[in-house]
């Protein structure tokens, strides 16, 4: 039996409110989850509203799944019977089953893939293009993804004229969709965009689903774009039956077209509506809270509301202030280890939160040389990044340049006009004459069917090549000149010049930095550190990998490491909230492009209120760039903070360069623990 007496009075009321537009705006650990699916089961069991006359849409598959499991434990499995929950884009299939015939297509329409949708603006292209300039297929299925889901046909695109690539992507666009008509096939973003097109077009679509769902609930309202915000309004239009669930305090997706104005505009679409604020938070301390309500109240524009708990102050946040990025990462991993020791806890307890991925390898390299579990969530471990590995290939060449496989990999990267057939040719010529790859292209001009502009090619690669492996032969200095040959490479360019999506590019700009860093550190751990030596720990780590040492990191018992992004939605008892410093939290581009710097204090606010227990703040002095150290500001949302919820902590951690020495800091450390808990 559905019992709301375990309910607070705001969450009550949001249970309660079933008649009309609902905007309930939840704050962070306010338990909406819980409210949302009391309030189906209280439709049906008390309400008496038929289980196929509600819709609940979500986000993922994953949540639609658990909301869906806890509505039946609330009601029972056999009251469940027609209700849809479901994700925008399932409820989207679902619709387009029935009638996209209207639409002229057939119900067994296929939905493509990212390689199918691939192949059909490469055959897009050869219908327009033969200036046979190379163009970035993925770079126009990116702008045209992005019309797409702001709901612009073809026919309606207006591109700048001063942009060569957005003319060729307005151009292949109309194409692009025949082809997918004729195939009998939509893609990933057509779902909402023709589901729209049907609900708008054919009113007698439209009332079916309008009389099917009298009752609407949305969850996670303000990470909603234009297409899906028109989607909800369309089926809620009739009854206005509409409850939306979410925060605009957390609404960090804007970058991939959320629009946190329809969250804040709710209001105004549906005047007369009711508004529940959650406010009591069940998941973090009085400390945290405060914290985070000082920071986000900062925004200019927000609904007004503030989290607050009945379970305590807790302790103060910790602030650690690291002379740079890998003190950094050296004291976060031993105050990990003293607060597991000190409260007996596991390394699931914790976890690492940071804004880019590129921040992820110091604590990665700190982790593994403590032999501590961890797993890397929403992206892959730094070192398996093909923009990483490319970037080590021309390393193992120049110190192995025997190392074939390395070879072939950095033959056309960056781009240098050299064939898949001209390589095929000299690789073949190669193995006929018993030869080295790499002096083969040296002797380039004996091999057939290689013609002079290309062979030029080949030859100035392998001079590049041979080059570089005699500035390499001292040690000394290694971080330095692999800048310089990273810079002479232009492998910066090349990323922003090949890949469209700019904040994918960056990203893969500041990891190939972080190839630097990574060095760099090495140098100042290893006295007379040789880039044998430095490939060789890469090596290692994933030997350790490939050696099954890694089998707890998919389990419990591992920290997390992972972008504040990808942290929404989670908690953990003990967070380190990483790199507090401009540039970085709020991002450099925000800053530098004069963005608004609320999305930026939206995803700080996240960052904050994922921790349960305990949050530690590190920011650096000094951080590394291309090698180089560099002074760092701290973080603007830092100075939102009051002085008196923060615990200073300065200070250098002892860095051992023998056996004896790592010895004695693990005595130390020890030391320290067996004092830290004898003081309790």
């Amino acid at each position: 039996m559905l019992d709301l007496s375990t309910l607070n009075p705001p969450q009550r009321e949001a249970v309660d409110c079933t008649e009309g537009p609902l905007l309930v705006l939840a704050g962070a650990g306010s338990g909406k989850t819980r409210v949302i699916t009391c309030r189906i089961g209280h439709l049906v069991l008390h309400r008496k509203v038929a289980p196929e006359s509600i819709l609940a849409v979500t986000f993922t598959n994953k949540a639609a799944g658990e909301m869906k499991e806890r509505v039946r434990e609330l009601v029972g499995r056999g009251r469940t019977k027609g209700m849809i929950v479901s994700t925008f884009h399932s409820l989207g299939v679902r619709i387009l089953r029935r009638d996209i015939e209207r639409l002229g297509y057939k119900r067994n329409f296929g939905i493509y893939t990212t390689s199918d949708q691939l192949g059909l603006v490469r055959q897009a292209l050869r219908e327009v293009s033969d200036d046979g300039r190379k163009v970035d297929t993925e770079g126009i299925l990116w702008r045209i993804s992005g019309w797409k889901n702001r709901l612009i046909p073809p026919d309606r695109v207006q591109p700048r004229l001063n942009d060569p690539d957005e003319l060729l992507a307005a151009t292949i666009y109309p194409r692009y969709q025949r082809l997918l008509m004729a195939c009998n096939a939509i893609d990933f973003d057509d779902i909402i965009m023709l589901t729209v097109r049907l609900l708008q077009e054919q009113p007698e679509v439209l009332d079916h689903w309008q009389e099917r769902f009298r009752y609407i609930m949305v969850d996670e309202y303000q990470d909603t774009n234009a297409s899906q915000y028109l989607f909800v309004s369309l089926l809620a239009k009739k009854y206005r039956n509409l409850c939306v669930v979410g925060d605009d305090d957390q609404s960090i997706y804007g970058w991939r077209g959320a629009d946190v104005g329809n969250i804040l505009a709710f209001e105004k679409d549906y005047p007369g509506c009711r508004v529940v604020k959650l406010e009591q938070n069940y998941r973090s301390t009085g400390t945290i809270l405060e914290a985070a309500n000082h920071v986000i109240r900062n925004n200019s524009v927000r609904t007004e509301k503030r989290l607050w708990t009945d379970a305590g102050e807790g302790r103060p946040i910790d602030l650690v202030i690291a002379q740079d990025d890998e003190e950094e990462a050296s004291q976060v991993v031993e105050r990990l280890q003293m607060e597991r020791y000190r409260h007996n806890l596991s390394f699931g307890d914790f976890a690492i939160l940071y804004r880019t991925n590129s921040q992820s390898r110091a604590f990665e390299e700190q982790l593994r040389f403590e032999d501590i579990p961890y797993v890397l969530v929403g992206g892959m471990q730094f070192y398996e990044r093909k923009e990483v590995k490319d970037a080590l290939s021309y390393l193992k060449v120049i110190d192995n340049p025997r190392d074939e496989q390395s070879l072939l990999r950095i033959v056309n990267f960056p781009r240098r006009g050299i064939g898949d057939g001209t390589v095929l040719k000299i690789n073949q010529w190669s193995l006929e004459h018993d030869c080295p790859l790499l002096e083969a292209f040296g002797r380039v001009e004996e091999i057939e069917g290689v013609t002079g502009a290309v062979r030029e090619k080949v030859l100035a690669f392998h001079r590049l090549v041979e080059e570089s492996v005699r500035d390499f032969r001292h040690a000394g200095n290694l971080a330095a000149r692999v800048k310089g040959l990273f810079d002479r490479l232009g492998l910066e360019e090349e990323l922003y010049r090949t890949i469209e999506d700019p904040a994918t590019a960056r990203r893969k700009v500041e990891n190939v930095a972080e190839v630097i860093n990574s060095l760099a550190a090495f140098e100042e751990r290893i006295p007379g550190a040789t880039l044998s030596g430095f490939l060789e720990k890469v090596s290692l780590m994933d030997e350790d990998r490939f050696a099954g040492k890694d089998k707890k990191e998919h389990g419990k018992d591992a920290v997390t490491l992972m972008s504040l992004h990808s942290s929404k939605g989670l908690e953990f008892p003990f967070v380190f909230l990483v790199g507090f410093e401009e540039e970085i939290l709020p991002h450099k581009r925000t800053v530098e492009e004069g963005m608004p710097i609320d999305e930026e204090r939206r995803l700080c606010y996240v960052g904050i209120t994922r921790a349960r227990r305990h949050l530690t703040i590190t920011r650096c002095l000094n951080r590394k760039k291309y090698g180089k150290l560099q002074e760092r500001q701290p973080s603007r949302f830092l100075e939102e903070i009051p002085g008196r919820l923060l615990q200073v902590h300065e200070g250098s951690v002892k860095k051992a360069s023998t056996e004896e020495e790592a010895e004695a800091l693990a005595q130390d450390f020890f030391a320290r623990m067996r004092s830290m808990l004898q003081q309790e």
